[in-house]
């Protein structure tokens, strides 16, 4: 079976000819250049998953003799981003001497130490499970995928048969069993038993193919992955409608993300029991079809079959008894729905764990789900962060292709719950988690700040997703809101921030803000009311549209902004943190400032107020009094400035100066350290105190509360 480039209809053809030629004879560099091609498409693997290799010879660095060494994407990588620091390096005579002192399936876990002998390049990455896999195999590079079509024959009932007939005998199968250096030991009894294949299947688990180019390899696996694409296509609809077809219909699109920006904040306050989680939701069309159809309620309960699905996903997903239409506004009413759901669950995944744990198994791991499927509306994920709650997601829809696939052709077959089990809290997969970074200190938190798109707010918004928190930007510049997601994008990646676009004097577009966080991430942990202007002038100039500015903005803005993001709190259920930028202005009388000062001061009460009342939510409600933050600072526009200094009797340019020259501490007051008083409230340092102000600037006598 040879495939034209140009007829390739299911995966992408994406190999340079003129680039591939620059790494003509460095091996390693075209095994790299081939990983990132095939990481590119999601429908030939998924983030994180399957690994690739290339063997060719080195010269041994004590001896000088030339050894053939192999470099294999080493534990823990991705293909789509692979680099040469991501690769491990192993003799390849010392890897198959293994074989003299393995002692049996049962003493597998010995393997990942003894591959440390086996170590050609001692910088590089830790040899994943999936070595011996590659290293019993002669040819000079391989590709080990999951694609979503190959998985679909690996996990139908009748896979082997499918396969044999499909390929005609060129593609082995050996049936599932977990990776490891027995697996790796049959896959080169197969190609023993069956000389001349180009690959072979995995049962439950996805295909290994070869070549002895990179090239080869390459097109190769693009060519079968293409025939099991085409096969599925074939035949899908043959034995009758999708799923069993459509039992209820999707809500529209706008009332689809309503509905869900309603319901996540609740969720997540459940998938939080134990630890604080980060959401993701998607309406994407292949779970549409598959959460709204007459074979949900068969299949979800079944679980997955590739490991690398579950270990993202769990064994299986929680699908809601809700029906998508739900009246969502009563809170109470809803939890008291899920809340029995959600305790089935914790059961039954501690049912699984105790029925298949073994004398050593580590401890049970949080019970809560992973996936949630909502018929009619969509699919959400939580997890530790929103990389790995996007990923899960991903994860899952490769899992109902491959059970959509798999049941076109024949059955879908998930993996016992024993095998299940023995990968999921496998000792290796236990290490590798406990070696795994600690967490941040906002790890888990979700962040709007008002205005975050520059100034103190963006500087803000820098510092909590240092931290490890997720960020939504936001501003009423949209300009300057796509310039700031940009910034956040290049530093932090694609999954710390989101954007929305806020007025905060527009109730309609505060309550928007909020079901974009809610979308985006899961709800709301920390509100910064930093959004704000400022006008300086006498008494008899200042106009009444100048005070309606101020107090709207300032005050009616901190008002309406902190009532929506309440609500997200409640839901949740677990508390959180309200922290209003207010002024050394709320407390020392100065020229020329009757509105702001003012205004100011009635951010000020406000912030008491809501301490006083939220108390009994485990919501701390605290005030940072900055004073003339000028770098980067919008209040400075629009005559501030020139206000100010004709007040003090100086220039615009002495401002400055002037400013840190009037504190105790003679000190210039940068964005970044109202940043790190915000910071100081939410650390964790010092969560038994609310209603506290924290001033911010330089040390101004007259602005001492206490």
């Amino acid at each position: 079976m040879s495939i034209a480039v140009n007829n390739f209809k299911h995966v992408s053809y994406l190999w340079n000819d003129e680039e591939a030629a620059k790494l003509a004879g460095d091996e390693v560099a075209l095994l790299i250049y081939r990983s990132n091609l095939l990481g590119a498409d999601l429908r030939l693997t998924n983030y994180g998953g399957g690994n690739t290799s290339c063997k060719a010879m080195a010269k041994d660095p004590l001896t000088g003799e030339e050894k053939e060494v192999m470099w294999v994407k080493g534990s823990g990588g991705d293909l789509g981003t692979l680099k040469r620091s991501g690769l491990a390096a192993l003799y390849v005579d010392r890897l198959r001497s293994l074989e003299k002192v393995y002692r049996g399936i049962a003493h597998e876990d010995e393997r990942p130490e003894l591959f440390n002998h086996c170590i050609y390049d001692l910088s590089s990455k830790a040899p994943s499970i999936d070595t011996p896999l590659h290293g019993f195999l002669p040819f000079k590079h391989i590709d080990h995928l999951h694609p979503d079509a190959a998985i679909a024959i690996a996990a139908a009932k009748d896979g082997k048969r499918i396969t044999e007939e499909l390929f005609s005998g060129t593609i082995g199968w050996v049936e599932w069993q977990r990776p490891g250096f027995d697996l790796g030991l049959q896959l080169k009894e197969c190609l023993d038993a069956n000389p001349g294949i180009r690959g072979i299947m995995l049962g439950s688990h996805g295909l290994f193919t070869w070549g002895n180019t990179a090239y080869e390899s390459y097109i190769n696996t693009l060519e079968v992955i293409e025939r099991c694409a085409q096969y599925i296509e074939d035949n899908t609809g043959r034995k009758g409608p999708v799923f069993g077809g459509a039992k209820i219909e999707a809500l529209p699109k706008e009332e689809r993300l309503q509905q869900a920006a309603a319901l996540a904040p609740v969720l997540r306050g459940f998938c939080s029991s134990q630890t604080k989680m980060i959401g993701h939701f998607t309406d994407d069309e292949r779970v549409l079809q598959f959460i709204n159809s007459f074979d949900l309620d068969r299949l979800a309960p079944m679980g997955t079959s590739c490991p690398d699905h579950f270990l993202r996903t769990k064994i299986s997903p929680l699908v809601l008894n809700l029906d998508a239409q739900q009246d969502l506004s009563d809170t109470a009413a809803v939890k008291e729905r899920l809340a029995p759901q959600y305790e089935a669950y914790r059961k039954m995944y501690s049912d699984y764990y105790n029925f298949c744990k073994h004398p050593n198994s580590p401890a049970i791991r949080d019970a809560n789900p992973v996936v949630l499927l909502y018929p009619g509306v969509g699919m959400f994920t939580f997890a530790k962060d929103k990389h790995t709650a996007r990923v899960a997601a991903e994860f899952y829809i490769n899992a109902i292709n491959v059970m959509r696939g798999a049941e076109a052709i024949s059955k879908y077959t998930s993996l016992p719950r024993q095998e299940a089990f023995d990968i999921e809290y496998w000792l290796l997969e236990e290490a590798k988690l406990q070696r795994m970074p600690k967490p941040k200190s906002l790890s888990g938190r979700i962040a709007l700040i008002t205005g975050s798109a520059g100034g103190i707010g963006k500087a803000i918004a820098k510092k909590f997703a240092e931290e490890g928190a997720c960020i939504v930007i936001n501003d009423i510049n949209a300009q300057r809101m796509e310039g700031a997601m940009r910034e956040f994008q290049k530093f932090f990646g694609r999954d710390t921030a989101a954007s929305t676009p806020l007025d905060v004097t527009n109730e309609a577009s505060i309550e928007k803000a909020f079901e974009a966080a809610a979308l985006a991430f899961g709800g709301v942990d920390i509100v910064v009311n930093n959004a704000g202007i400022s006008i300086s002038k006498a008494l008899l100039d200042h106009t009444i549209a100048d005070w309606d500015k101020l107090y709207d903005i300032l005050v009616k803005g901190q008002f309406m902004v902190s009532k929506a993001g309440v609500k997200v709190l409640r839901k949740q259920g677990f508390g959180g943190d309200i922290i209003n930028i207010v002024s050394k202005n709320s407390v020392v009388s100065g020229p020329n400032n009757a509105g702001y000062g003012s205004a100011k001061a009635a951010q000020a009460h406000l912030s008491r107020l809501l301490a006083a009342e939220l108390g009994g939510d485990k919501v701390r409600v605290n005030t940072v009094n900055p004073d003339a933050v000028i770098a980067d600072s919008n209040i400075w526009a629009g005559g501030w400035a020139e206000g100010r200094a004709k007040a003090y009797g100086i220039t615009v340019e002495e401002l400055p100066g002037y400013y840190a020259k009037r504190t105790l501490l003679n000190e210039t007051i940068l964005p970044e350290d109202i940043a790190n008083a915000c910071y100081a409230f939410v650390s964790g340092l010092v969560n038994k105190s609310t209603g506290n102000v924290l001033n911010v600037d330089g040390g101004v006598a007259a602005a001492f509360l206490r």
